[in-house]
C-alpha cells in the first residue's frame, strides 16, 4: 500500500492516538468523587460512578440542538444531577473543570509517539477532532502544526469544510492531504468525500485478518503502518 503525492497529514485523536473510553472513564471517576465531597446530595442520584456516563447521554437525547457541544452537554448533565440532588447548581462549573482536566489524561498508543515523531519531521501535521482533547494538555501537541476542533471551527466531520480547514492550516491542496482516522463514516468516509486521500485506521481487526468487506478500503492496524505506507521503516 502505498499513498501519492501526500504533502501533509491530518489526524484525528480519540481512538486514533489514544483510547477514549478509558480515559473517559477515569474523569467521570474524578467528577464523581468530587460531586460526592462537594455536593453529598448527589450520591443519592449517584450511587454509582457509572451513572455520570448514563445521565450524560440521557441529557443528549433530551437536547438534540447541543449536539458535537461536548462541554455545553456535560455541563448540562452535571447541572441537572445538582438539581435532582438539592445542590447548588452555581457548582457546574467548577466541576466540569475538574472532569475537563481529568479528561486530558490519556494514555497514548505505544505505537504513536515514534510515529508522530518520524511523520513531524518529514509532513506537516494538523490534529483533526470532533472532541474537545487538547494538545496542550494531553500531550503530543509539538508534533502538530495547528489542532483544528469542530467547536472551534463551528463544523464537523464528516462536513467537507472541517477537511478543508485542515488543508488550508497545513497549506496544501485538499488532494494532498491524507486524513488518518479510527472511524469510518466521520473520518475515511469524510475525508474522500471532501477530495482528500484516507487511510482508516483499524486497531480491532488488522488488515490481514480483518472481514472481507474491510478489504476494499484503505485500512492501516497502526500508525507505524502508515510510516511503512509513506516510505518509513517497517519497526520506528
Amino acid at each position: 500500500m502505498r499513498f501519492a503525492g501526500v504533502a501533509a497529514i491530518s489526524l484525528d485523536l480519540d481512538d486514533t492516538l489514544w483510547p477514549f473510553q478509558p480515559a473517559v472513564e477515569r474523569a467521570e471517576a474524578t467528577l464523581h468523587a468530587w460531586l460526592v465531597k462537594h455536593a453529598p446530595g448527589t450520591a443519592r442520584i449517584l450511587p454509582a460512578r457509572g451513572m455520570l456516563g448514563k445521565l450524560r447521554n440521557d441529557y443528549e437525547h433530551s437536547r438534540p440542538d447541543l449536539a458535537g457541544n461536548y462541554r455545553a452537554l456535560r455541563i448540562g448533565s452535571i447541572e441537572l444531577a445538582l438539581a435532582l440532588a438539592g445542590e447548588d447548581m452555581g457548582l457546574a462549573e467548577e466541576a466540569y473543570g475538574v472532569f475537563y482536566s481529568a479528561r486530558q489524561k490519556v494514555e497514548f498508543f505505544e505505537d504513536v509517539w515514534p510515529a508522530l515523531t518520524w511523520l513531524s519531521a518529514r509532513f506537516p501535521l494538523v490534529a483533526l477532532t470532533n472532541g474537545n482533547a487538547d494538545l496542550r494538555l494531553t500531550g503530543g501537541g509539538a508534533f502538530f502544526r495547528e489542532t483544528l476542533s469542530a467547536r472551534a471551527v463551528g463544523i464537523a466531520k464528516p462536513q467537507a469544510g472541517i477537511f478543508h480547514a485542515a488543508a488550508l492550516a497545513a497549506g496544501v491542496p485538499a488532494s494532498e492531504l491524507l486524513h488518518v482516522g479510527d472511524d469510518f463514516h466521520l473520518d475515511y468516509l469524510g475525508a474522500l468525500n471532501a477530495g482528500l486521500q484516507a487511510a482508516w485506521l483499524v486497531r480491532d481487526h488488522p488488515k490481514e485478518t480483518a472481514p472481507g468487506e474491510y478489504a476494499r478500503y484503505v485500512t492501516i492496524r497502526d500508525l507505524t503502518a502508515l510510516c511503512c505506507a509513506l516510505g518509513g521503516p517497517a519497526n520506528l
